[in-house]
């Protein structure tokens, strides 16, 4: 864990919790980065779960980081919940331990079973809360601690109608913190040329996360082995665990990769989107105003990724497709269209960026700041 360089007497420790997937863990380090680059004397604190993708995240970051033995409620195998209460109770009392020599003046949730306990601890403490909720579709954490935030940010401004809040909470739909887009990212030609593409093709880019997505890989597979549309070219990002069955995929036109770090050439380099729909990366394709077709998880939690799809397609930016009917054919059908229609896509392009919020991270942290009374220290 990362020392504070600060004496105790000027340190403003704030706690996040949050974890589980990076969906919950990464928006909350992007926001406490934001947070200590405008106020310095400020100290984030991650509480997480050990089980979580936190557990591997976290020792790699600057933070100071806590974590518990904390589980999810066990939905489909209730006699496994004993684990989640006792989990809790040990969590509690760690936290009254780590809040002991020096309090938090807010604990910031960013979702996931990891968050629950602490936001209960402070509920009991009178120490303030604030919750970020990146998904259209509110989940369990945050319709449960809604009421008795002080600052609720939003990442889709729809989640707004799912929610119960309380008389004195700010709504703001601020977006989700993301890594924006540089300033002056590389062209669409100099992008293309630096994954050896010809400058006048359509690009499409496949993402379907860092751990990949089955559905969309094998569909992809068969069409680029049954032959791509003329012109169209694809940068296709696996997943690092399901990369091997792939990479053989790679020709002229198809650039196969496990996973995209930076993603910021195949983002300037590409015409159309077809992703999963996860809020961090929809946030992404819209701050680069990318078109997308959206094809979600139907496993995910509440179905959240087809209502952030649903969302996203009813303000312009995107086309949603049940993973039942991405096929091959509907595939190529839509690249097709997309292709050759370049009216749509300019409309498409121009609804992401108006979604677009690619300073969510500095705005989030910039009102902790400002509804806490913390002191600004230069602006991000």
């Amino acid at each position: 864990m990362t020392p504070s360089r600060l004496t105790p007497s000027r340190v403003t420790r704030v706690f996040f919790a949050g974890g589980g997937t990076g969906g919950h863990l990464y928006p909350g380090l992007a926001i406490a980065r934001a947070l200590v680059k405008q106020a310095p004397h400020i100290e984030p604190h991650f509480i997480g779960a050990r089980r979580g993708i936190e557990r591997d995240v976290l020792p790699t970051t600057e933070f100071a980081f806590t974590l518990l033995d904390l589980h999810p409620l066990y939905r489909q195998a209730p006699w496994k919940n004993w684990r989640t209460v006792v989990g809790a109770v040990g969590a509690w009392r760690e936290i009254t331990a780590l809040a002991a020599p020096n309090a938090p003046r807010a604990v910031i949730g960013t979702g996931g079973y990891a968050a629950g306990v602490a936001l209960a601890w402070a509920g009991a403490h009178g120490v303030p809360t604030m919750l970020h909720e990146p998904d259209s579709h509110p989940g369990l954490t945050t319709r449960t601690f809604a009421k008795g935030a002080k600052t609720l940010f939003l990442g889709f401004p729809e989640a707004a109608n799912r929610l119960t809040v309380g008389a004195n909470t700010q709504v703001l739909p601020l977006g989700c913190p993301i890594e924006p887009p540089p300033a002056t990212p590389r062209s669409r030609a100099e992008a293309r040329r630096a994954w050896g593409l010809p400058e006048d093709a359509f690009v499409v880019l496949v993402v379907g996360g860092s751990q990949g997505a089955r559905a969309l890989n094998d569909v992809v597979a068969a069409w680029t082995e049954q032959g791509l549309p003329d012109g169209v070219a694809v940068i296709w990002a696996t997943g690092k665990q399901q990369a091997a069955a792939y990479l053989d995929r790679e020709s002229g036109m198809v650039r196969v990769r496990p996973y995209l770090a930076p993603i910021t050439d195949a983002y300037a380099a590409a015409d159309l989107a077809v992703t999963r729909a996860g809020a961090m990366t929809i946030a992404e394709l819209c701050a680069w105003g990318i078109p997308a077709l959206l094809v979600p998880l139907p496993s995910a939690a509440q179905d959240h990724q087809t209502h952030n799809a649903q969302a996203t397609q009813a303000s312009g930016a995107a086309r949603y497709v049940p993973q039942r009917d991405f096929t091959v054919d509907a595939l190529d059908a839509a690249v097709r269209a997309l292709r050759d229609d370049r009216s749509t896509r300019t409309a498409m392009h121009q609804a992401a960026l108006t979604r677009a919020r690619p300073g969510a991270a500095a705005e989030i942290a910039r009102s902790v700041i400002m509804t806490l009374g913390l002191g600004t220290v230069g602006i991000a």
